[in-house]
């Protein structure tokens, strides 16, 4: 599961809505094809996961994927018919923020339509809107 080994607070606050661009990320650093973002948003955990593995299973498990998008920021959540007051609630998985123009994922070793199709998948898990890069 993708968590942070340590951090040096246990709780974030929410902070304010994602917006702009991404000031880093936003090209291919270690593979030929991309997911790149084109929308702003927060993806869990499980997301980043279900992502992965369609395009493990759909390369049948070739070529080298590289997943640029780390979930650190901890999401908390209170019980279930708590009364308020009583603190913030526990850390119940944990988020990364994804601004515009990130990218979140790069794959090589593959052709270029195998990774398409493979990220055409894998958007398809994913809650923001993403688009298929390469390079030239």
């Amino acid at each position: 599961m993708l968590m942070p080994k340590k951090t040096k607070f246990r709780r974030h606050m929410k902070g304010a809505t994602v917006t702009g661009k991404a000031l880093r990320g936003f090209s291919l650093s270690f593979g030929k094809y991309g997911l790149k973002s084109l929308g702003a948003g927060v993806l869990s955990v499980a997301q980043i996961e279900a992502a992965r593995k369609s395009i493990t299973h759909h390369t049948k498990r070739g070529g080298k994927l590289w997943i640029r998008a780390f979930a650190d920021k901890p999401i908390t959540k209170k019980p279930n018919e708590t009364r308020m007051g009583g603190g913030k609630g526990l850390v119940s998985h944990y988020a990364s923020v994804i601004r515009r123009g990130k990218i979140i994922f790069e794959l090589d070793g593959v052709t270029k339509e195998v990774a398409e199709e493979a990220f055409y998948k894998a958007a398809s898990k994913l809650p923001v809107k993403t688009k298929f890069v390469f390079e030239e």
